[in-house]
């Protein structure tokens, strides 16, 4: 068991961590089926999408907090460069501009700035006093704002909030005072009459339909009321898989991605919404352990803030499907159809694993 163990320190693998990955995209595959119709390419694209996850997730697990706190510049940067590629080459679909298709593949920069920019923020705090100065602040704040200024403007303001909530993250827990958080916070409040007239119109749309989707049923309201019909069918255990009417007979939108969630309640119900929130809380449990466990203060901002990341993710993409904020466009992690969200979410969590891994092998050696 010892010998066992060692290998796979040594390999750099924390099967805990992998262990609860795997049982949450179980999940995502049995659902996936369901939410395509029994559609095995859909699920077969899938499992080769989570293979390569797998494959980011080990090998960034092979590189060490220190590589990582060394490429972090060079990851910000190549970052930016993809972001500025989309205003020119971007592939449109939907009326935005946020994929980069390179014939063999195709991504969105946008979810590779939800790893580098943490990473980044967390290499400049770390290296400098804490609690962080006015002068830190403010460099973090412009490297910040950059890519969020560049991913609103696809249009795409659910990636670039979260990507703003990453970077606002790792600031809060490199000590940054609360004064300095109540004065963002009222300046964020005098500025949303501004923030509402300088979005896109469908975006308002979305806000007010918020409050009352039965004011337009067939148009802007009809995702979120086909949502609520499917939850509410769920019941206590749920249609059973495969029995789900509101997404077999096509009624529930986008259900193999934003709206895969409304999909499980149907067919699951509370009980299996229980049990999918037990497996998410495995992988959180993890990376919670894995920052309180980390042996510095780069680590310890990155891990944390790359978990609540991911936490962050789950609550988003459940209360929007419930009808709790508006439709952002947040997928469900590790469940929801799809490429580079899938890859940079087992990435960042690759970075976790490393962190917790080497600490283990160094202390053992």
């Amino acid at each position: 068991m010892n010998r066992d163990s060692n290998l796979f320190l040594r390999l750099h693998v924390d099967l805990a961590l992998v262990g609860s990955v795997f049982i949450v995209c179980t999940i995502g595959l049995m659902l996936l089926y369901s939410a395509s119709n029994g559609s095995s390419e859909v699920v077969f694209k899938q499992l080769v999408r989570m293979m390569i996850g797998l494959t980011a997730m080990l090998s960034i697990a092979q590189v060490s907090s220190r590589a990582l706190l060394k490429l972090s510049p060079f990851i910000y940067l190549v970052g930016l460069l993809l972001l500025t590629a989309v205003h020119f080459f971007g592939d449109t679909s939907g009326g935005a501009a946020r994929w980069l298709d390179l014939g063999i593949v195709r991504f969105q920069p946008a979810e590779i700035m939800k790893i580098a920019v943490p990473l980044m923020l967390a290499a400049i705090i770390s290296n400098r006093p804490l609690p962080p100065s006015k002068r830190s602040i403010l460099l973090c704040s412009l490297i910040l704002l950059v890519p969020v200024f560049l991913i609103y403007q696809q249009p795409d303001l659910g990636s670039s909030l979260l990507v703003g909530f990453s970077g606002i993250i790792v600031l809060f827990l490199g000590g940054v005072s609360w004064r300095a958080i109540r004065y963002v916070s009222l300046f964020s409040l005098c500025a949303a009459p501004l923030a509402w007239v300088s979005i896109h119109s469908y975006q308002r749309e979305r806000i007010r339909t918020l409050f009352n989707p039965e004011n337009d049923p067939l148009g802007a309201g009809y995702h979120i009321i086909q949502s609520k019909i499917a939850i509410g069918s769920g019941g206590l255990y749920g249609k059973g898989w495969l029995n789900g009417t509101q997404s077999h007979l096509e009624f529930l939108p986008e259900r193999a991605t934003d709206f895969i969630f409304a999909v499980y309640c149907e067919e699951f119900g509370l009980v299996g919404v229980l049990m999918l929130m037990a497996a998410y809380l495995l992988v959180i449990s993890r990376g919670i352990h894995v920052a309180r466990n980390a042996q510095d203060t780069f680590e310890r901002l990155l891990s944390a803030s790359l978990i609540l990341t991911f936490s962050t993710y789950i609550i988003v993409n459940v209360m929007m499907v419930v009808g709790l904020i508006p439709v952002v466009g947040v997928p469900l992690p590790l469940i929801s159809y799809g490429g580079t969200s899938m890859v940079t979410m087992m990435a960042s969590l690759g970075m976790m694993m490393s962190i917790h891994t080497h600490r283990k092998f160094y202390s053992r050696n």
